[in-house]
């Protein structure tokens, strides 16, 4: 045991300092032997307290447990935990307590036992004896406390509050139980779930005798009056032949650093401290560099970039909250890889509660790591989830309108950086604002488009376009299209050029949900430019060529019969100047793709979704001649009029596989073709 090999390397280097007594001590180590007497004592002493505890115990008188006590461990025991292994984050957790309750009583100046004792959590593992010890030199008890917080509930109405959960269904019990974790201290009770027997040996910080209580959790214990031991409890945990891995040292290692790494007092696991990393969101951010934040985030992130933002947050409602979040420099979900996993941990007084919690935050900022901690937290009895859902969802909303604050505060702050922030992130913040009702319009005011009033690779905000607009404009327009070449040749864009009304540039499908999902911003309609309704300046009349309006009737009609497959209307525009057609009216591509996804799914045919209305420029060359060449060949007439509403789909991204209009354009060239080989040959 860790006791026994503390005592040999203590021995051996008392004896090493009483050997260097005959000899002169040099000057430098002067300083050094002195710190080391005074660490060496108190060690000793510790020491000789736990080898006296392994001395003769007196005989012990046993003890039942209360019917209530009895009921609560086996629930304990069998119901409440979904993992066996959290019985050690209890134990440190009950550790930490007593060396804090400890603090507090030397705080008011009352006198303790062994007051030179160095307050601490000693863990050993004893493979060969099966067995695991938890000491600490905290508060201790006596004889009685050992009896009241192990032996008994000791709280009035308990019994009457156990008998009500065997008369009700087993939903029923489980919310009944979540109510337990403030009433009774039941995490002790966990360590049943890996041992055939527990021993706890403890002296109260008032002195007086020492005693050991023990069980084996079937319905009985004893306490017996045993040898001097240190201040504070040892609890030695007697395991179970299928939980033999919990005498490893490599095993409680790895749950000590899951659960209990931010402990505020050392942890130490045969002879070596195993919390070594600071739980820096308890610290003022002055008393943090910026190096220590850094390492703190590649600690808990598993991460290797650095954080480009840092956010330290604390809050008194709805509850006592202390947070430290931080943003990386990138992302894994841009690459292909898996989904992001949720990156904020819940603590309750530095000890986890639930790691990467979905709870603490909407799924869209599951690009944000880091921490919550709350002294105040409603737990479930196996402290693994919080009770409260409405709580819960409060918490939620506090720290989510909190992060959201603080991006607009660091775009305003520095623009450029925000900006590679949103270039790497900003499929998150589009992502919440189609998920996150609530924080829409909040989230809006974080995106950042091309214009067509600006320079290429310039971006704007929705607050910056409406700033620049007429105050008689009540639309804000946008065209989606895969880049800023293609968005300016878009027939869509001719009504805006003409007006010279700017219209923002978004080159990804998800950025049509994410404008239809903003709806309005500052009082204007948010609006797609392939649906909008622009007032044009006719230009007929200054068109040397261009259909009458007997014309216009006579060949509206017959372009509607002829496309009666594919269109529902025909119209004609003033909004087009150097196209003949336009698709309008209809779903945009992705909104489409994702209607006929579903329309697959359920077995739905699409039905309507096929047909669109077409909007024609009378005063367009191809349609004047399309309108004369009707009237002397009908056959040809028809297929040129179906390759404009071909054009007219490519242009409004209605053609997913553009390997379809191949046959229409072989047609036309084979028959121009023909034609005109038949004039020649006449000729």
């Amino acid at each position: 045991m860790l006791l026994r090999a503390s005592a040999q390397r203590l021995a051996r280097l008392a004896a090493a300092s009483a050997s260097r007594r005959h000899g002169a001590l040099p000057r430098a180590s002067l300083s050094h032997a002195a710190k080391s007497r005074k660490t060496l004592v108190p060690a000793l002493q510790l020491l000789a307290y736990a080898n006296r505890s392994l001395s003769t115990t007196s005989e012990g008188v046993r003890h039942e447990f209360q019917a209530e006590t009895r009921q609560l461990l086996d629930i304990v025991t069998h119901s409440i935990y979904t993992d066996k292994e959290v019985f050690v984050r209890e134990l440190i957790s009950n550790a930490s307590d007593a060396l804090e309750k400890l603090r507090h009583v030397q705080a008011t100046g009352q006198s303790v036992a062994d007051p030179e004792l160095e307050p601490k959590i000693v863990i050993t593992t004893n493979e060969a004896d099966n067995t695991l010890t938890i000491m600490d030199t905290g508060l201790g008890m006596s004889k009685d406390e050992l009896i009241a917080n192990l032996g008994t509930i000791a709280r009035s109405g308990s019994k009457a509050f156990l008998e009500q959960l065997k008369e009700k269904s087993p939903s029923e019990t489980g919310d009944a139980l979540t109510g337990i974790i403030g009433k009774f201290g039941v995490g002790f009770y966990s360590a049943f779930m890996v041992a055939d027997k527990v021993e706890v040996f403890s002296q109260s910080a008032s002195g007086g005798q020492c005693h050991v209580w023990s069980s084996d959790g079937s319905g009985s214990y004893e306490i017996a009056e045993t040898a001097d031991v240190a201040r504070g409890s040892k609890i030695v945990i007697h395991l179970k032949d299928s939980c033999k891995d919990y005498a490893s040292a490599a095993r409680v290692e790895a749950i000590i650093r899951r659960y209990s790494n931010f402990v505020s007092f050392p942890i130490v696991l045969n002879g070596e401290t195993v919390n070594t990393v600071q739980a820096l969101w308890t610290k003022s951010e002055g008393e943090v560099s910026d190096d220590e934040y850094t390492e703190f985030y590649k600690f808990i992130a598993n991460a290797f970039d650095e954080p480009a933002y840092r956010l330290i947050f604390k809050a008194d409602a709805p509850i006592e909250l202390k947070t430290l979040f931080f943003i990386g420099s990138s992302h894994s979900e841009k690459f292909g890889y898996a989904r992001l996993e949720p990156g904020v941990s819940l603590y309750s007084r530095k000890v986890l509660i639930e790691r990467n919690s979905p709870d603490i935050l909407p799924d869209w900022l599951r690009f944000v790591r880091g921490v919550v901690d709350s002294e105040d937290l409603p737990l479930s009895l196996s402290r693994e989830k919080m009770q409260d859902s409405r709580l819960i969802l409060k918490i939620k909303d506090v720290l989510t309108r909190r992060i959201i604050r603080f991006l607009e505060q660091q775009a305003t702050k520095d623009a450029e950086k925000f900006e590679k922030f949103f270039h790497e992130f900003g499929q998150f913040i589009k992502e919440g604002i189609c998920t996150d009702f609530q924080n829409k319009n909040a989230l809006a005011k974080l995106l950042r488009y091309e214009s067509s009033q600006l320079e290429a690779g310039k971006h704007t905000t929705l607050d910056e376009y409406v700033s620049r607009a007429a105050p008689e404009q009540s639309e804000l327009y946008y065209l989606c299209a895969p880049s800023r070449a293609i968005a300016e040749a878009s027939p869509y864009f001719e009504a805006f050029k003409k007006t010279n009304k700017e219209v923002l540039f978004v080159y990804h499908p998800i950025d049509d949900f994410v404008m239809t999902n903003v709806g309005e911003f500052n009082g204007r309609k948010v609006v797609s430019a392939e649906n909008a309704k622009i007032d044009v300046e006719d230009a007929g009349e200054t068109a040397d060529r261009k259909l009458s309006e007997d014309d216009k009737q006579l060949f509206g009609a017959w372009l509607k019969l002829t496309l009666e497959d594919s269109v529902k209307e025909v119209k004609f525009t003033t909004r087009l100047s150097e196209s003949p057609a336009i698709i309008s009216e209809f779903e945009s591509a992705s909104i489409r793709k994702m209607m006929a996804m579903v329309n697959d799914r359920t077995g739905q045919d699409a039905g309507g979704l096929n047909k669109h209305v077409m909007e024609i420029n009378p005063n367009h060359r191809i349609i004047v001649d399309l309108n004369a060449l009707r009237q002397v060949n009908n056959a040809l007439a028809e297929k040129v009029a179906r390759q404009i509403y071909t054009n007219a789909t490519v242009a409004a991204g209605l053609v997913d596989d553009g390997r379809t209009l191949l046959t229409g354009l072989n047609d036309i060239l084979g028959e121009l073709l023909e034609q005109s080989l038949s004039k020649q040959s006449a000729a």
